[in-house]
């Protein structure tokens, strides 16, 4: 099962954590991935500078409410298949 960590810190939540949250939710459901995916909310990542915190494994991503689905098609659900 794949881990995905979205940043709930103020920071994220400022930059629209709670539409990424949605959006990945909601993206999750529509494809039938709850079985494969895995999402958690995690305070702090450090990575303030950019978007909403976003990680698989050790990797960061910095991801928008208006980049959520392009985030979810390019890299999500290439990992997944």
């Amino acid at each position: 099962m794949i881990e995905l960590n979205v940043c709930i810190g103020s920071s994220c939540h400022v930059k629209g954590s709670y539409n990424v949250i949605q959006t990945l939710q909601q993206l999750i459901e529509e494809n039938g991935l709850h079985d494969k995916l895995e999402m958690k909310a995690q305070f702090c990542m450090r990575n303030c500078q950019h978007g909403v915190s976003v990680s698989i494994g050790d990797e960061i991503f910095s991801v928008s409410p208006e980049t959520a689905e392009e985030f979810f098609r390019d890299v999500v659900l290439k990992l997944i298949k």
